[in-house]
């Protein structure tokens, strides 16, 4: 007898993962969180104006000795906006220390800058506010709560609900 398969969903993360590991592996990323955290890991006024391209790994020596030495670190390519490479190009001591701590190791040894236009992602574009009229219509059914702020807020919090 065979069991039957579980069927139950899974993660997005789970089957884009697969997916996405050949393409990144490519350019040297073991995985795709330096990309997402980029922001968080050299801080905004850097990742403002730019973003990382490629790891180039070095080649394991040939000479086919197994000790316990560190490997040999690689370097970081940054996709970096022109005017501000300069900058970047004077930071970069500050972004190796950073990007090396996220690793946890000494795994980057350098950075090269590549200028080019930064790939942009549009803004999310902001909503328009509730209608009031729906957020007064829910207002009035909530005449248990006292707090007038708090009753506001709530009916403001429902049109926007039921705006979507």
């Amino acid at each position: 007898m065979t069991k039957p398969s579980r069927s139950f969903p899974r993660p997005l993360s789970e089957l884009l993962s697969a997916t996405l590991s050949d393409a990144l592996k490519s350019q040297g990323f073991a995985s795709a969180e330096i990309l997402a955290r980029w922001a968080d890991i050299v801080g905004p006024e850097v990742a403002a104006h730019s973003e990382p391209m490629k790891i180039n790994w070095p080649r394991p020596n040939s000479s086919g000795t197994l000790g316990d030495e560190a490997p040999e670190p690689a370097t970081l390519v940054l996709r970096v906006e022109g005017p501000a490479a300069l900058e970047i190009q004077h930071l970069s001591a500050v972004i190796l220390e950073r990007v090396n701590r996220f690793f946890g190791w000494q795994a980057i040894g350098s950075i090269a800058l590549r200028q080019a236009p930064l790939r942009r992602r549009e803004p999310p574009k902001p909503l328009a506010p509730p209608d009031p009229a729906i957020a007064a219509r829910i207002a009035e059914g909530l005449p248990e709560i006292k707090d007038e702020d708090l009753r506001q807020a709530l009916a403001r919090l429902g049109a926007a609900i039921k705006r979507k």
